[in-house]
């Protein structure tokens, strides 16, 4: 059978259209089809059913009105009886269908109209749903492009298949692009929006740095060394932690290469952003005092529970280990996830030395003795008076100038000044209203029930909507900048283990969960995590 020019024709549209469009060519012929139903329907009526088939072959168009089978035809326009349609179809069932052919018909100017706007928008929606899968499944990838206009500081990226934006928060600072220039950045979010797939770029995120490293350093791509963590001021500054899987390899001296090679090629793609590599670490105090550099640290103070850490450095050093406005410490801490507070030798002695001053002067009143004697339990470590009260009673007896009757009497004292104390705060709990029944759980002492009740927390109930963050506080780090939010109990440096127990007990107390589901969550292992050897945590970081 020969095929006219029109339908050879309607075929190399939809093969063109195809190709320049990049989506299947059946999605284009059935664009088509929708088109041509479209335009039948105008003339036919609305409520016809009417189905088109285009041969992919020849070309052909067949229209067809389908018209289901019914006992009783209440529609004569979409169905037909049994026996009509067993006249022309004698196997024909109820609610079947029967194909009754519809002549060829010559499109008018507003049904061609009406056709292409079908045709138009079916491949538009059809580029789109191509252009959302292809660049969904590269999100975490770096992507090349060129540099279409800039709008208000917003960089518009070619990508050949699809325009991406750079937004100016995401661009490098002091960093210029014109028309023409190639550009590299992190594909970092592919949103579905009505106006097409929007494809967002940036310079600045961290992982944009590790994608790089990755590009430049093979040990990297191989999986002998592992990028842990990275923090960027960009531009400016940036600090990396690496790792190696294999002993006999320096995972900082691989990161630079030789004579600088592979981290100055980073830098020079980052606009000259200093970078310094840290030998990364599982003892957190090994890897702040890493992250500080180049600042040296004197001694650490670690606080696992809030996540914080007290570094002590140096005089000379402190401007260092904080940088300029902050950088250098504000790096580290991201860098290792912990709040870092640093302070001179000078000021640590100066805080000792107050803590003991306080220490001393609780004991002289609470306990009734001399200065001496109170200075002698503070200088020993004691900071309170549940230490003395409770501790074994040969660590106060060995002292040096008490005795076990020293001891006894000491401990005697500090007991009738706890419960006395627990009287009164005992009173003000039942002033405030809170229940006896949180006294069942373990962990919470009276003070802390008179702070609940304070804080307006005084039923099983209330105590069991409470979480650990309202508990022991919590921090947000937005923008480089950390901001504390304090909680209820946070004055009695509770740990974030004992906050959830304590609020799990009253969960179960309260009914909202049983005994079982809760050894059930408590029994889902945890992630295993890899360990460096200590060879490797000794190894020294490298500033470029």
């Amino acid at each position: 059978m020969a095929v006219s020019a029109n339908r050879l024709e309607l075929l190399q549209i939809a093969d063109a259209v195809a190709r320049e469009k990049a989506i299947d060519k059946e999605i284009v012929i059935s664009a088509m089809a929708n088109a041509i139903e479209k335009a039948a329907k105008s003339r036919y009526g609305q409520e016809t059913n009417i189905h088109v088939n285009v041969d992919t072959k020849t070309g052909d168009i067949n229209l067809k009105r389908l018209l289901e089978v019914v006992e009783v035809v209440e529609d004569h326009t979409t169905q037909i009886s049994i026996e009509l349609a067993r006249d022309k179809e004698p196997t024909i069932e109820l609610g079947d269908f029967l194909s009754d052919p519809l002549p060829p018909m010559d499109f008018g100017r507003i049904a061609a109209q009406s056709a292409k706007q079908v045709i138009v928008q079916q491949v538009r929606d059809a580029e789109r749903d191509r252009q959302f899968a292809e660049y969904q499944d590269r999100v975490g990838e770096i992507i090349n492009g060129t540099v279409k206009r800039v709008e208000y500081g917003n960089v518009i990226v070619d990508l050949g298949k699809g325009e991406a934006i750079i937004r100016r928060d995401e661009t490098i600072p002091r960093e210029n692009f014109r028309y023409g220039d190639r550009v590299r950045a992190y594909l970092y979010d592919v949103r579905r929006e009505q106006r097409g797939p929007q494809i967002f770029l940036s310079r600045t995120h961290p992982q944009f740095m590790s994608k790089l490293f990755t590009m430049e350093v093979p040990e990297i791509y191989d999986g002998v060394i592992e990028l842990k963590s990275v923090a960027r001021d960009p531009g400016s500054r940036a600090k990396i932690a690496v790792i190696s899987n294999d002993s006999a390899i320096d995972p900082v001296g691989a990161c630079v290469g030789m004579r600088g090679s592979r981290v100055q090629a980073v830098v020079g793609e980052l606009q000259g952003e200093k970078i310094d590599i840290i030998p990364w670490s599982p003892e957190p105090a090994s890897f702040i005092v890493n992250a500080l550099q180049p600042a040296e640290v004197a001694k650490v103070v670690l606080d696992e529970d809030a996540e914080r850490i007290e570094v002590v450095v140096p005089d000379d050093q402190l401007s260092l280990a904080i940088g300029r406005r902050g950088q250098n410490v504000r790096l580290a801490s991201q860098l290792t996830g912990w709040d870092i507070d640093i302070m001179t030798e000078e000021d640590e002695s100066t805080r000792r030395q107050s803590e003991f001053e306080t220490s001393a002067k609780v004991f002289t009143d609470a306990l009734n003795v001399d200065e001496m004697v109170a200075q002698l339990l503070a200088s020993e470590g004691f900071s309170s008076l549940e230490e003395v009260a409770y501790v074994d009673m040969l660590e106060i007896a060995s002292i040096e100038g008490f005795d076990d009757d020293t001891a006894v009497e000491l401990q005697a004292r500090a007991k009738e000044f706890i419960e006395k104390q627990e009287t009164a705060l005992d009173d003000e709990r039942k002033k405030l209203g809170v229940a006896d029944e949180l006294r069942e759980i373990d962990g919470l002492t009276v003070p802390m029930l008179v702070t609940l009740g304070k804080d307006d927390i005084k039923t099983m109930e209330d105590f069991a909507g409470c979480a650990a963050d309202d508990l022991i506080g919590w921090s947000e780090r937005k923008d480089g900048e950390t901001t504390r939010f304090p909680g209820t109990l946070e004055e009695y440096k509770i740990s974030r283990v004992d906050a959830d127990a304590m609020v799990m007990q009253a969960r179960v107390k309260a009914g909202w969960v049983t005994e079982e589901e809760l050894a059930a969550a408590n029994a889902e292992p945890e992630p295993e995590v890899e360990e460096a050897t200590e060879e490797e945590t000794k190894k020294p970081g490298r500033i470029f």
